[in-house]
């Protein structure tokens, strides 16, 4: 998995560190104290020290980027990770964590951004695509949606995905829209819907003997 997408691997970690660069440009004009965290209405609840926001999260970040890629390379049936499913994987934390820290940034500085607009747009604009490669994701360890029912039943597995994927697409597309018409209730409804309708899904047919 590290050695086949090496490339791609080095490349995202650069991304995911460039917020510190950023940083230590900004270092002067950033405040000790910087918003770490909002509530669903957008307004700062949380608040992280000046140095901890410029190392501490894109290090973090990193931790976990090298965690999923560890974790999925050891997958026992990592050869039916398709290429493009592992490519998105790899580019999920970066692109995450770049719009992240440019909120954060610019709050700090003193801009007015709507994070409660930016971020259901840019997670229903993930787990669009997201539902866009799930019917091309295989039978694995580590990506998809791992139960019992469908690890047990190749068949199972294909039709949950199938299913899951245009599912997902539409609730992704729902979540995009809740940034701006909708709230934080209505955010979790989608979200949940997107959990537990797959699960019963593959239940059912676990139930019919698929």
């Amino acid at each position: 998995m590290v050695k086949k997408n090496l490339k791609v691997l080095i490349i995202t970690s650069v991304v995911i560190l460039l917020p510190i660069l950023a940083g230590l440009l900004l270092w002067n004009q950033l405040p000790e104290q910087i918003p770490s965290h909002w509530n669903a209405n957008g307004e700062v609840d949380g608040w992280s020290s000046k140095a901890f926001s410029v190392f501490g999260m894109p290090l973090i970040m990193l931790a976990f980027q090298w965690i999923c890629t560890l974790g999925t390379g050891a997958d026992p049936k990592k050869a039916n990770h398709p290429q493009k499913i592992v490519h998105l994987v790899l580019w999920i934390i970066p692109i995450l964590s770049t719009v992240l820290h440019i909120i954060v940034y610019m709050v700090a500085l003193g801009q007015n951004v709507r994070v409660e607009v930016v971020m259901p747009v840019l997670v229903g604009l993930v787990l669009t695509i997201v539902g866009n490669y799930l019917p091309k994701c295989k039978q694995n360890y580590t990506i998809g949606i791992k139960i019992p029912w469908t690890l047990d039943s190749e068949e199972n597995w294909n039709r949950t995905h199938r299913f899951a994927g245009w599912l997902w697409t539409i609730c992704g597309l729902l979540l995009i829209l809740t940034g701006f018409f909708g709230g934080f209730w209505i955010f979790f409804a989608v979200v949940l819907v997107m959990v537990l309708v797959p699960l019963l899904y593959s239940y059912i047919l676990h139930r019919k003997g698929i």
